[in-house]
């Protein structure tokens, strides 16, 4: 299990190689959800899947992924919001071996 760093910024682009996949991955935040989308190799994974505390992104193997993302509160079971990322709510990348 790898933690992918974020920022406390309600909307945020960043690219990560995760599990030998060149990802690119977009956090934002609307109507207090955060919701999330996963590229590899500039081809779209997911879009637009609510991020929840404890819940996996991805958790579908036939999307051609190779492990999951998931976010864990650090300090209760909530679901994350921006101004915590980084530091209440971490992001993880999921190797296949975590699964």
């Amino acid at each position: 299990m790898l933690i992918i760093p974020t920022a406390a910024v309600a909307s945020q682009t960043f690219n990560v190689v995760l599990g030998s996949q060149s990802c690119t991955i977009n956090l934002y935040q609307k109507s207090g959800l955060m919701f999330c989308d996963l590229l590899v190799s500039a081809v779209t994974v997911m879009s637009g899947v609510i991020c929840r505390d404890r819940v996996r992104l991805v958790r579908q193997k036939y999307l051609g992924f190779t492990g999951d993302l998931v976010f864990i509160d650090q300090q209760g079971t909530s679901d994350p919001v921006y101004t915590g990322l980084g530091t209440q709510y971490c992001f993880y990348y999921l190797e296949a071996t975590d699964l």
